[in-house]
């Protein structure tokens, strides 16, 4: 019997290197990666069984009953969001909570990883709702996605003028901070126009962990549900896959941590502060404080209309045996 083959549409993350080498086998049925330089829409793309789903948009669509995608406890973008708030480099705010009242541009209104930075000035006492909210591409040009989503926006959330840019607009000081997940090429540079707002994103990130527990979580891996009805058995396969995969980099990049000066220590202080440096674990359990605070998020956020029952997002079923080799 032909093995089946599954073809999940993802970004090429280093996680997933072992997966594409070769090096992490799935017996009994064939895993094809196909990487993307965007986020694919899994539900429109004919040819994927899945792949790299939006949290928010995910969780949104449980909530509204839409269980076309089946979500799999395997996130696998997840950051810290203090290092995603930029202002210009002679800015005079240096605290999220100076950022009340402000001018405050932001790649997409409904997205996981703004939702999550939003999260933090609530944390910090500032009240979304007196900011200006602006939302657009980062960089003139950039492809084109879904930014504004398909609910209506509070009132203090606009879209930005065609041919304009966050970066460009905080240059010229018509905003006064911008929410970015990646960061303008220029950052890479000693002449930049911006600099981070927190001078040290790293010890306030390190607060956030010792606060929460948790590593906000950004994308996860989705299937078609029609897929998973034609076998019962992939969901925990595919989880299993990338654990095994995520793993396995990990010990080669202990191994053969000479990819960036300082890689060594940043592995050693990962292993000391996550218990073995699993910093991104699988698993509902692993990872119900972290969907608990997300689902909360967006509906105090007006994301979400109601309240997002967690439990939604990842419907327990019995597990299936995995094909026979």
């Amino acid at each position: 019997m032909q093995q089946p083959e599954i073809r999940l549409g993802l970004r090429d993350w280093d996680h997933l290197t072992p997966l594409l080498s070769g090096a992490v086998p799935t017996p009994g049925w064939s895993l094809r990666l196909d990487l993307r330089k965007v986020t694919p829409d899994v539900l429109t793309e004919s040819v994927l069984d899945g792949g790299e789903t939006s949290f928010s948009r995910y969780a949104q669509a449980r909530a509204a009953g839409d269980d076309r995608l089946v979500g799999l406890p395997a996130f696998v973008m997840r950051g810290f969001r203090h290092r995603c708030v930029l202002v210009r480099r002679d800015s005079p705010f240096t605290s999220l909570l100076e950022l009340k009242d402000a001018r405050i541009g932001l790649t997409g209104w409904p997205d996981s990883g703004n939702t999550w930075t939003r999260a933090l000035l609530r944390g910090a006492g500032v009240d979304l709702a007196g900011i200006q909210w602006r939302v657009g591409p980062l960089v003139e040009g950039e492809s084109g996605k879904d930014r504004l989503g398909s609910r209506p926006l509070p009132a203090n959330v606009s879209a930005m003028a065609d041919g304009t840019s966050l970066q460009e607009e905080l240059a010229a000081g018509r905003l006064d901070a911008v929410f970015t997940p990646f960061m303008p090429t220029e950052m890479f540079t000693a002449h930049s126009r911006f600099r981070h707002l927190l001078a040290d994103h790293r010890a306030a990130e390190r607060d956030y962990l010792a606060a929460t527990g948790f590593v906000p979580g950004i994308h996860l891996v989705t299937l078609k549900r029609e897929t998973v009805r034609a076998h019962p058995w992939l969901p925990a396969a595919v989880l299993d896959a990338l654990d095994k995969s995520k793993r396995h980099w990990v010990e080669r990049r202990r191994l053969l941590a000479d990819t960036t000066p300082w890689l060594l220590d940043e592995l050693l202080d990962t292993a000391r502060r996550f218990d073995g440096g699993d910093w991104m674990p699988y698993g509902e359990d692993a990872n119900a404080p972290m969907v608990r605070a997300f689902c909360e998020e967006l509906h105090a956020q007006g994301v979400w209309p109601e309240p997002v029952d967690p439990s939604v997002l990842f419907p327990s079923h019995p597990p299936a045996p995995a094909p026979a080799l």
